[in-house]
C-alpha cells in the first residue's frame, strides 16, 4: 500500500500574490486576490514527494455560511483536472523533492468575499486526508478582460480603483470649489469593514445563501452597498441630516475622509454614524466600491433636480417680494448634489448601455422598497431611455428636468416662466491623475438648447406616461419611486417664452466683490431695456438663506427699487447686505439666495431673476518640512486663521492622510482672536510610499469647514 502524502506546511505566498493582484496596499501578510487571475501556493510534504498519477489532489474553495456547489459558493477542482466541470482551475507549477507549487485561479464571475481554501489528498489505495490551507479574500478585477468590471485603461484603473484620495466639488455653478477627501480604501481593517457591510445588509439577513451567490454580480453588489451606506432601512453606515442641529453628532461639513466614519460604524457595533449629506454618502460609497475592486468616481451635479412626482418638472413658488417659498410637494433644486459612477458591463440591459453607471446612496426616494438608487446607465440617461433598470427616470430628472416658476398671491398661482436649461450644470469629477476638474456634462445630456436635448426630454416624458398607463413606472420600479401625476395640465406644458421676451426688459445680478465670509456682500442689479419704449419698473429684492437641499429659510433682507429706463438704456441699482445683518441668519451651508421680482407698470408680466451665493472662507495652508520618506519622522506645518472680525471659540483642527497618519489627528485650539493667524507643527511617520495627500479641517462655534490640503510624494527610502 502506498504511503499517504502528508502536508507539513502551507505557504500562501501572500506578499508575492498580493503584488500581482494589486492588493499589496491592503496587506502583505493576508492573501487578497482578484478573480479571473491566477495565484500560486506551495505545499510542503512531511514524508515524501508528490507523485502524479499516484496522488490525487483536490482543492475546495468555499464562501458564505452555507457553501453550495449548485449556487457557485463552493468549488471542487482537481489538480489532475478531472474532478468535474468546475470553472475554478488548478495546475502544477513546480515539483520539488518534498514540495509542490500550484497555480490556482477563480473564474472572473466568482462571488467576491471571504473564502476558506481546503485540500483533499488521496493516494492510490490510501486514505483521504484533508487539510485547511487558510483563508483568502476575493475581489472584483478591473484588470481582467473576463470580469464585468474590466477597465482597459491603466491610468483609469489607477485613478478609479487604486487612488486613495480625491476631490469632491461643492459650492454652486458660479463658484465651484474642490473639497479634499481621504477615501483610504486600503487602510487597516477597511476591507473587513466592507465585507461586514455586505453581511449586515437586509439581503444577507433574509437569505444569506442566495445573497452570497449573487455577489459575483457588480450590479447586485452595487445596489446592496448603495442601500447600506444610508441607514434608512437598516443599520447602514450614515444617518442623513439636512437640518441645522448636529449637537448629537458631527456636522457633515466637518468630515474630511471615509476611514473615520467606517471605523466608527464598526467600533459601535454597526450603529449609524451621525451625520452625512450627499457628498459624505458618495465619498463613503466610493471607498467601499474601490476597496471591493469596482472602478468608482464621485460626481457633482450643480443645480440638481429632485422631482418627486415624476413629471420631469421642478415647480418653484415665489411670493410678490421675490422670495422662494417652501414647496409642499418637495420638488427642489439642490445647489449641488453628489453621487457615484461605477464602471461595469450591463448584460441585463440592451447592448451599448454598459460603462459608467449612476449610483446614489443619498436617501431621497425608495427603489424596490429600499432607499438606494441605481445602477442607472449614464448613456441611457443621455438617450432618454428612462424605462431601463435601475432608477433611470429619477436620475434623468436630476440632470435634465425643466424648472417652472410660479408667483403665489391672493391664493392663486401665476406661471412666471419655464426654464428648460437651469437643471443639471457643470457635472464634475476629478480628472485622471490630475488635481484638475473634469466637466462630463456631455456624458449625461446633449447641449442645452440643441434639438437633440429637447428630443430626448420629450422621449423620456413619453416613456414615463406610457409606463404609468400600464400600471408601472420605468426603471423596473414600483410606484413608490414616484407619485401619480397631478391632475393639472401644467405638467405637460410646452416651454413658454420668458417674460423678459414679452416685457423687453432683462434683469441680472452682478457681484462687485468676492462673497467672502465676514465681509459685506456688495452687488448690483442690472436692468436693460431692449425695447423702443420707456419702461417704469418696480423691483422687489430679497435675500434668504438656503439649506443644502434647496429648502429656504425666512428672508433677512429686503429692498425695493424703482427704475425708469429710456429706450435701449441700461441702469444698475447698487445693493449691500452687511455682515452684521446676514451672519446671524446663515445656515451651516453658507448659502444665500438673492431674488428680484420686477414688474412694468403698463404690463401684467413679471420678471424673476435670482442668484445663489456661497460664502467663501480662506483656506488652510499646509507646508511639508523636509523630505517625506517611509518610516522616517516628518514635520508638517499647518497655518490657519480666523477670517471674522469677531472672536471665535471651540476651535478644533483635524488632520488626516492615508499612508501618512495611522489615524485622524485632532488638535484642540480653543479661542482664536478676530482676524488672528495661527500656526502649529505636527509630527508623523509615513508608512506607505507614493503619492499621498494631507487633508485638514478647522471648525469653531462660528464656522465648520475651513479646508486645506497638500499633496506629498513619499519616497520608499533604503
Amino acid at each position: 500500500m502506498a504511503q499517504g502524502l502528508e502536508v507539513a506546511l502551507i505557504d500562501l505566498q501572500s506578499s508575492w500574490n498580493n503584488v500581482r493582484h494589486h492588493t499589496e496596499e491592503i496587506s502583505s501578510n493576508r492573501l487578497l486576490l482578484r478573480r479571473g487571475q491566477s495565484f500560486n501556493i506551495t505545499l510542503y510534504f512531511r514524508n515524501r514527494a508528490f507523485q502524479p498519477g499516484l496522488d490525487d489532489i483536490i482543492f475546495v474553495a468555499e464562501t458564505g455560511p452555507l457553501p453550495d456547489l449548485a449556487k457557485g459558493t463552493r468549488a471542487v477542482f482537481s489538480l489532475a483536472g478531472h474532478s468535474g466541470p468546475s470553472p475554478w482551475i488548478a495546475s502544477l507549477e513546480t515539483l520539488g523533492a518534498t514540495s509542490l507549487e500550484v497555480s490556482l485561479c477563480a473564474p472572473p464571475t466568482a462571488a467576491v468575499g471571504r473564502y476558506l481554501l481546503k485540500v483533499h489528498i488521496k493516494s492510490l489505495q490510501g486514505p483521504v486526508t484533508a487539510y485547511q490551507l487558510g483563508e483568502f479574500i476575493l475581489l472584483f478585477n478591473p484588470w481582467c478582460p473576463g470580469d464585468a468590471v474590466y477597465l482597459d485603461s491603466e491610468p483609469q484603473r489607477q485613478e478609479y480603483v487604486v487612488n486613495d484620495y480625491g476631490f469632491i466639488y461643492q459650492g454652486n455653478k458660479n463658484w465651484i470649489r474642490p473639497c479634499p477627501w481621504n477615501y483610504g480604501q486600503f487602510e487597516e481593517n477597511i476591507i473587513d469593514i466592507c465585507l461586514e457591510l455586505l453581511d449586515k445588509s437586509l439581503n444577507f439577513q433574509i437569505d444569506p445563501a442566495t445573497d452570497c451567490a449573487l455577489r459575483g454580480s457588480p450590479v447586485y453588489v452595487s445596489r446592496v452597498v448603495c442601500a447600506m451606506i444610508n441607514s434608512n432601512d437598516d443599520n447602514g453606515v450614515l444617518n442623513g441630516n439636512w437640518g441645522e442641529k448636529y449637537s448629537d453628532g458631527i456636522n457633515p461639513t466637518e468630515w474630511t475622509g471615509s476611514v473615520a466614519i467606517l471605523k466608527q460604524w464598526h467600533a459601535t457595533g454597526c450603529q449609524p454614524v451621525r451625520y452625512g449629506q450627499c457628498w459624505v454618502f458618495a465619498a463613503v460609497m466610493c471607498t467601499v466600491m474601490r476597496c471591493l475592486g469596482i472602478p468608482t468616481r464621485v460626481i457633482t451635479n450643480f443645480d440638481s433636480g429632485h422631482d418627486t412626482d415624476g413629471n420631469l418638472i421642478i415647480d418653484e413658488y415665489y411670493d410678490s417680494t421675490g422670495r422662494i417659498l417652501e414647496n409642499k410637494k418637495k420638488d427642489t433644486v439642490w445647489n449641488f448634489h453628489v453621487w457615484n459612477e461605477c464602471w461595469m458591463a450591463r448584460k441585463d440591459l440592451p447592448p451599448g448601455y454598459g460603462g459608467w453607471q449612476v449610483l446614489d446612496a443619498t436617501p431621497q426616494e425608495t427603489s424596490n422598497g429600499l432607499y438606494c438608487c441605481g445602477p442607472a446607465s449614464v448613456r441611457a440617461i443621455k438617450e432618454g431611455e428612462v424605462d431601463l433598470n435601475y432608477d433611470t427616470a429619477f436620475t434623468f430628472s436630476m440632470v435634465n428636468a425643466d424648472c417652472m416658476s410660479w408667483l403665489v398671491f391672493g391664493g392663486k398661482e401665476e406661471k412666471l416662466h419655464r426654464d428648460t436649461n437651469s437643471v443639471g450644470n457643470f457635472i464634475s469629477t476629478k480628472s485622471i491623475q490630475s488635481d484638475e476638474r473634469d466637466d462630463i456634462t456631455e456624458n449625461y445630456k446633449y447641449a442645452e438648447g440643441s434639438p437633440q436635448e429637447r428630443e430626448m426630454f420629450l422621449k423620456a416624458l413619453q416613456k414615463l406616461k406610457a409606463g404609468r398607463s400600464q400600471g408601472f413606472l420605468g426603471a423596473g420600479l414600483p410606484p413608490s419611486r414616484s407619485m401619480p401625476p397631478r391632475a393639472s395640465p401644467r405638467s405637460l406644458d410646452t416651454p413658454s417664452l420668458r417674460p423678459s421676451d414679452v416685457v423687453r426688459v432683462s434683469l441680472k445680478f452682478q457681484m462687485l466683490d468676492p462673497p467672502d465670509m465676514g465681509q459685506d456682500i456688495r452687488f448690483v442689479l442690472l436692468a436693460l431695456n431692449i425695447s423702443a419704449q420707456f419702461k417704469d419698473l418696480k423691483v422687489n429684492l430679497s435675500a434668504q438663506s438656503l439649506l443644502h437641499d434647496g429648502s429656504p429659510l425666512p428672508p433677512f433682507w429686503q429692498d425695493t427699487a424703482f427704475i425708469t429706463l429710456s429706450p435701449e438704456e441700461a441702469k444698475s441699482h447698487p445693493c449691500k447686505i452687511p455682515y452684521s445683518q446676514y451672519s446671524q441668519y446663515l445656515s451651516t451651508d453658507k448659502l444665500i439666495r438673492i431674488s428680484a421680482l420686477g414688474e412694468e407698470k403698463s404690463s401684467p408680466e413679471k420678471i424673476l431673476v435670482n442668484k445663489i451665493i456661497t460664502l467663501a472662507y480662506p483656506g488652510i495652508m499646509i507646508n511639508v518640512l523636509g523630505a517625506a520618506i517611509v518610516n522616517q519622522p516628518l514635520s508638517i506645518q499647518v497655518i490657519f486663521s480666523n477670517p471674522l472680525s469677531e472672536q471665535v471659540a471651540d476651535c478644533v483642527l483635524t488632520v488626516e492622510g492615508s499612508g501618512l497618519f495611522r489615524k485622524q489627528q485632532r488638535v484642540l485650539i480653543g479661542v482664536l482672536k478676530p482676524q488672528h493667524r495661527a500656526s502649529l507643527t505636527l509630527e508623523t511617520v509615513p508608512f506607505k510610499s507614493g503619492q499621498r495627500q494631507i487633508q485638514a479641517n478647522l471648525r469653531s462655534n462660528k464656522f465648520k469647514d475651513i479646508k486645506g490640503y497638500r499633496n506629498v510624494y513619499v519616497d520608499f527610502g533604503l
